[in-house]
């Protein structure tokens, strides 16, 4: 299964931040639109549509962590690393992303074309892949616990 294939089964929407704007801010996205990170795009009038990392839930308590309340002042670019973009293709294999995620330690990786950001990948939608793909074991599991439980 490809990248590709997953973002054709799930909603299009992506959550993006300007690299410019305020943890705080980004915080506030992340509760309003319920996702555990953003895109974060450059800030170029021209250009600005450029991926240049992502921001999540695990930045916002970094910032708080260790800067306290002024962390929640702190630009977003303060907090990724630019150099340090991982991204993928919709071309690319799920085992593929999974290493990405394993050996970055991340959880969510943008989907690009080129330069153009067509979707975000996370753990999640590796997970419900591995589920959907498992055969079902459903009542003998049922019956085994039920049996055992008496």
């Amino acid at each position: 299964m490809t990248v590709g294939d997953i973002l054709r089964s799930k909603s299009s929407r992506i959550v993006t931040i300007r690299m410019n704007e305020t943890v705080d801010t980004a915080a506030k996205l992340l509760r309003r639109e319920n996702v555990g990170a953003l895109v974060v795009k450059d800030v170029c009038r021209t250009e600005g549509n450029v991926v240049v990392g992502m921001f999540s839930e695990r930045d916002v308590a970094s910032a708080v962590a260790d800067h306290g309340a002024a962390g929640s002042a702190l630009a977003v670019s303060a907090l990724i690393s630019v150099q340090k973009l991982v991204s993928c293709s919709a071309q690319d294999t799920i085992e593929h992303v999974r290493q990405l995620m394993d050996q970055h330690h991340i959880r969510h990786v943008p989907v690009l074309e080129g330069h153009t950001l067509i979707g975000v990948i996370s753990m999640r939608d590796l997970n419900a892949v591995a589920i959907a793909s498992r055969p079902a074991t459903g009542s003998s599991t049922t019956q085994a616990a039920t049996q055992t439980s008496r």
